[in-house]
């Protein structure tokens, strides 16, 4: 009798554990599917930003290229006159944005993006510290990293798509990419009412 209960909670065991597995393959499948969403969603805005066609930026999207990159390379060919094709592959070589951006007479002034001085910054808070420690005149001084224009030029993409201003992009930019925080943008109506401070 006892042996038949052990084999009975074994039995159990395994179809619990297969039951599980199940599930969570499942939740891997959604969130994967999720993800994907997100991401066309985001190209959907790119292209609405710079007024191109969704799959000339879905091409670009199939360059072994980060995807939060994709509005950068569009926004510094079209600000400084070159091919994609060229930024493209200058930037898969190994340069850094802020090499290339000098390399075609760009500066920080190109970025900038209007933030009222007492805003929070967020993740663009050492970048803020040095614009605001110049006159707008004085802004090509400014250092800026990598980073710094990958979510400057992102923040400027969400705020003109989503009809919201930086500061209310970057409240909600506490982390993660730029594609999946347009995600949670536009999954979250609250997240995308403007608050009367940004106003």
């Amino acid at each position: 009798m006892t042996l038949m209960r052990m084999e009975d909670v074994v039995g159990n065991i395994r179809r619990v554990m297969g039951a599980l597995l199940v599930l969570a393959s499942g939740a891997t499948a959604a969130a994967a599917q999720e993800g994907a969403t997100a991401q066309e969603a985001y190209f959907g805005a790119v292209a609405e930003f710079f007024q191109l066609p969704r799959s000339e930026v879905g091409i670009l999207g199939d360059w072994r290229l980060d995807v939060d990159e994709i509005p950068v390379v569009l926004f510094v060919a079209r600000r400084a006159g070159i091919s994609t094709e060229a930024l493209v592959a200058l930037r898969q070589s190994g340069r850094p944005w802020t090499d290339l951006v000098v390399r075609y007479g760009l500066d920080a002034s190109h970025f900038h993006v209007p933030l009222p001085d007492q805003a929070q910054a967020g993740v663009l808070a050492e970048a803020f510290r040095r614009y605001r420690s110049l006159p707008a005149n004085r802004w090509s001084e400014v250092a800026l990293s990598d980073a710094d224009i990958v979510a400057l030029v992102n923040v400027r993409v969400l705020a003109q798509t989503l009809g919201l201003t930086p500061e209310a992009v970057l409240r909600e930019a506490r982390g993660g990419a730029w594609h999946e925080i347009y995600g949670r943008l536009i999954r979250d109506p609250q997240a995308r009412v403007p608050t009367e401070m940004d106003r």
